[in-house]
């Protein structure tokens, strides 16, 4: 009996010596940015910033009015040929239309009796000079001959200027010119069409569009930040994002009354006529307020919960992700009231996927 007891003594004390207590080890996990996440993550540095400011109107584009030229006829008649039509470029002194008319054959009457004036009068002085040499008159006659011919030669010069200015020609026909090159913006004339002589209208409007006006409206409450001079981003539906830079030159410092604003100008080079008078346009002027205050680009700024927060950037170990206030947020840039420091580096790129790896 004795022996049983001590035999299971010695196995139950064999296997307590086999039971180690097992060791326990913390492990503690730390976000590490790899090789290849490192080498496409950017920075940007917050910096002290003069604090600008942005406005954005919109409005239209127009022509500019010192390069618009209205076309009257200078005849009434009948319309025989209509050589121009809506949006054709059309060089200075080109013929637009051409009218058979009357007024211009009155006008073809004068030309060939003044021409019949200056040959009378030039033989009258002819005959007073042989008249005085033959001792047959005096010389007050050659002096009056003489003034009859220059009259007759200066009514004929007036009438060839007028046949110049209007462009008339021979056969009672009167052709509309361009005065200068530019674009048919408005045409209201058409072939076999009958011109009253006492008409009002014009029957073209040419225009020159390589610089052009963008007109915006400006409300009651933004009148006090515009001034001249400043910087002006413009675009329009038709080419996307491209952007035209002017500058506002002009103020109309009164109110319309139908839409309660005020109008500004901005003129814009237009060299290659992509900007169309009547175009919608959004008008974005940029200017400088007072004060300064930290900078850093706006796709830095990661918006989430109702919340700013922005990656700070010490090492590819140490990545921390920080509250901050906004205080104004432009197209590219943001301004941080609270939450950055000068010099602190903020993520600019891959800082969705690190903000979502640490926060999740």
């Amino acid at each position: 009996m004795n022996k049983i007891y001590y035999t299971l003594f010695i196995t139950v004390l064999i296997v307590s010596c086999s039971k180690k207590k097992p060791e326990t080890q913390e492990i503690k996990q730390t976000f590490v940015l790899s090789d290849t996440m490192l080498q496409s993550t950017t920075t940007a540095e917050a910096i002290i910033q003069p604090l600008k400011n942005e406005l954005t109107f919109y409005g239209k584009i127009t022509t500019d009015n010192n390069k618009l030229i209205e076309v009257y006829p200078i005849v009434g008649g009948n319309v025989l040929k209509v050589n121009a039509e809506l949006g054709d470029y059309v060089e200075k002194r080109q013929v637009l239309a051409t009218i058979r008319s009357a007024e211009a054959a009155g006008y073809d009457k004068e030309l060939q009796d003044a021409e019949n004036d200056v040959v009378v009068a030039r033989n009258n002085l002819k005959v007073a000079q042989e008249l005085f040499e033959g001792k047959l008159n005096v010389d007050r006659d050659v002096i009056e001959a003489k003034s009859q011919l220059e009259k007759a030669k200066s009514q004929l010069a007036r009438i060839k200027e007028t046949y110049k200015i209007y462009n008339l020609k021979p056969g009672s026909i009167y052709q509309v010119t361009a005065p200068i090159s530019g674009f048919i913006i408005e045409k209201k004339i058409n072939q076999d069409m009958q011109l009253r002589s006492d008409r009002t209208d014009n029957i073209f409007d040419i225009a020159q569009i390589d610089d052009v006006w963008a007109i915006a409206n400006v409300s009651e409450d933004d009148i006090g930040k515009i001034k001249l001079g400043v910087d002006a981003y413009v675009t329009t539906l038709s080419y996307g994002d491209k952007i035209f830079k002017g500058k506002v030159d002009k103020i109309y410092n009164i109110i319309d009354p139908s839409t309660k604003a005020m109008k500004i100008r901005v003129q814009l080079s237009n060299k290659q006529y992509l900007l169309k008078p009547e175009m919608r346009a959004s008008i974005k002027l940029s200017f400088v307020d007072d004060g300064s205050m930290i900078q850093i680009p706006s796709k830095a700024v990661i918006f989430d919960k109702s919340k700013y927060y922005v990656m700070i950037f010490k090492d590819r170990y140490n990545i921390e992700t920080r509250q901050v206030e906004v205080y104004r947020q432009l197209d590219n840039i943001t301004y941080i009231n609270s939450g950055l420091q000068e010099g602190e580096k903020v993520i600019t790129q891959n800082q969705l996927l690190i903000y979502d790896a640490l926060n999740d």
